[in-house]
């Protein structure tokens, strides 16, 4: 929490913490959350304490911390980039513009913006004001934050897309690349929620050429 602290010693008060999930996934959106925490998360590290980068949590403390830091928390913001974006794009671009709808997205105006590694490019009109940092999601409680909020968000947008797309198991695997995934695509083909630009979507779809998305 060193830059957190060394932010608000120079007087930033809304410093947002900016994280994605879902960037490696076949299937569904690409989820980035944006995150301010009150100043007291960052001297009394008890509120949150355990919150980290959500890949070490479990489903269940995922939900449990989101739920907190959405209650506690100055400003939460949720966009997704949709897998017909991701592939117009590229992911690069992708990531930076989930970022940007997050932070628009809170009611609140950063100070200062926390990004883990991808830092937005210029002319970006948060640019001025970010710091990118490599692992931000383990060093930084409000990025961290953000990561949970977007892995949570992301997840339930996938049992959603499970209940249109039963037979994928996107309710087990959230989009990504498993060897249940890859068995379905040989088999159905993908479908619209797919990102047809990765190469195991194109070569599954190579493989029903007849055949069109959602049928």
């Amino acid at each position: 929490m060193h830059q957190e602290l060394g932010l608000l010693g120079q007087g930033h008060v809304r410093i947002a913490g900016v994280d994605e999930a879902g960037r490696g996934a076949w299937a569904g959106p690409l989820t980035a959350a944006a995150v301010i925490l009150p100043p007291i998360a960052y001297y009394d590290r008890r509120l949150f304490w355990g919150v980290t980068d959500s890949k070490k949590l479990t489903p269940l403390q995922r939900d449990r911390w989101a739920y907190q830091i959405h209650k506690t928390a100055m400003a939460v913001g949720v966009a997704h980039v949709t897998p017909q974006e991701i592939d117009r794009y590229g992911m690069a671009a992708a990531g930076r513009l989930a970022m940007t709808r997050a932070l628009e997205r809170m009611r609140l105006d950063p100070d200062h913006v926390l990004v883990d590694a991808f830092p937005l490019e210029e002319g970006n009109r948060f640019a001025d004001r970010q710091t990118a940092l490599v692992r931000a999601d383990t060093s930084c409680l409000a990025v961290a934050a953000a990561s949970i909020c977007a892995k949570t968000a992301r997840d339930r947008l996938m049992q959603v897309l499970h209940r249109q797309f039963p037979s994928y198991g996107f309710d087990r695997h959230k989009g990504y690349g498993t060897r249940v995934h890859r068995d379905v695509l040989g088999e159905l083909g993908p479908q619209s929620i797919h990102r047809h630009s990765f190469a195991p979507v194109r070569h599954a779809r190579a493989a029903h050429p007849g055949r069109q998305p959602d049928q």
